[in-house]
Formats: C-alpha cells, structure tokens, sequence
C-alpha cells in the first residue's frame, strides 16, 4: 500500500528551487558571482556549496578563479576571502573615488577619539577600559560605547580578579580593513605600553 505523503512536506517540497547549474549560460562561476553581489557580509564557501549543490573544492576553485580573472582585467573590485568568509570589495586604489562618492554625509566617519580608541583596542585586546582611558588619558567610556553600536568591537569576557570588561575588535573590524586576520596589522603595537605599565597608570589614575 503506497505511503500517503503529508501535505506540509509536499508543500515545503513544491516551495524548493530546483536547478541545474549547467543549465546556467555562465555555469557555476557565473552563478557565485550573482549570489556575492547580493550579500550583505561574507559568506562561506561552505554555503555556497550548499546553495549550489557543487563540491565545496570546486567552489574553491571558482572563487580562486574569478580572483585571478579580476586581477588581470584590473576591474574596480575584488573577490576577497575575509575573516572566514568571501566578498566582493572595492579595491583600495579606488578610494579616493569611493570616498568623494559618500561624502554626501550618508556615511558618518567616526571622531579622532574614536579611532584612537579602537586602534588601543586592537593591539592591546583583550583590554579593559581603565587600560584604554590609561594610555589615552582621558575617560573613554562614551567612545567604547559608540565602537560597540558600530559592531567594531565586542565585550569578550570578564577579568579575573578586578572583573572588569575586557574588550576585543569584531570579524566586522576586519572586514571593514580588509584584513584576514589581526596578525595583518601594522606593527604599532611595540610603540605602545605594555600591560603592567598600563595598570601602573591605571592605578595612578584611581588614586
């Protein structure tokens, strides 16, 4: 007797976009292409396996490709693979053009506060905010804040024995430098103080 299928899974099947990437004029590589121009951050290769139904070697392959293609046609942007993921970016040449573009104010640029805080973030995190206000001198409380509604830095866990905050920069942070990892930051943080002379100051400044 045949097995009566429920209405719920034959409707979730009807609601599944069937394809065969060949099927596609530009094939898979084609397919990646159009999937990057409208994601809103990096997506995995893991995903757009999934997505595709190809190995994810051969996406691999595809995105690797499509980097190179780029490269050697000197388009404006770049296929990049990013704090895990893979996007599509503006290339740094470019952006003197880019910025003029945005320059109608719909991009607010953070303060110099701002800046200078999240590069004492970067190189010193995990780093508590009486260690910033430390090296920067002043409270720092509002700025952390502001770098925490920007989705550029994040509470990452509590302190031992003071149980203070520490804080670390987000995949967001790098993506917005176009950086892999932290280990592709400049090297400033020689030039900055280290952890025990930041509590010394820390101390001074509780006195």
């Amino acid at each position: 007797m045949p097995t009566e299928i429920p209405q719920e899974q034959v409707a979730f099947e009807q609601e599944q976009v069937a394809f065969d990437i060949n099927d596609f004029a530009g094939g898979a590589r084609a397919a990646i292409e159009a999937v990057l121009m409208v994601i809103d951050e990096p997506v995995t290769e893991m995903s757009l396996a999934s997505a595709l139904e190809l190995p994810v070697e051969d996406v691999l392959g595809h995105l690797h490709a499509l980097a190179a293609e780029y490269d050697e046609s000197n388009r404006g942007f770049a296929i990049k693979g990013i704090a895990g993921g893979w996007r599509v970016y503006s290339r740094s040449e470019y952006a003197p053009v880019v910025e003029k573009f945005l320059l109608d104010g719909a991009q607010a640029k953070l303060t110099q506060a701002a800046l200078e805080t999240l590069a004492v973030i970067a190189y010193r995190q995990p780093v508590s905010r009486s260690r910033v206000s430390s090296v920067r001198g002043v409270n720092v409380d509002g700025v952390v804040r502001t770098l925490l509604t920007r989705g550029l830095i994040e509470e990452m866990r509590e302190e031992g024995e003071s149980g203070a905050t520490l804080y670390g920069t987000t995949s967001y942070f790098l993506q917005r430098l176009g950086l892999g990892s932290l280990d592709e930051l400049p090297a400033l943080a020689p030039y900055l103080p280290e952890v025990d002379v930041l509590d010394e100051l820390a101390e001074r400044g509780r006195a």
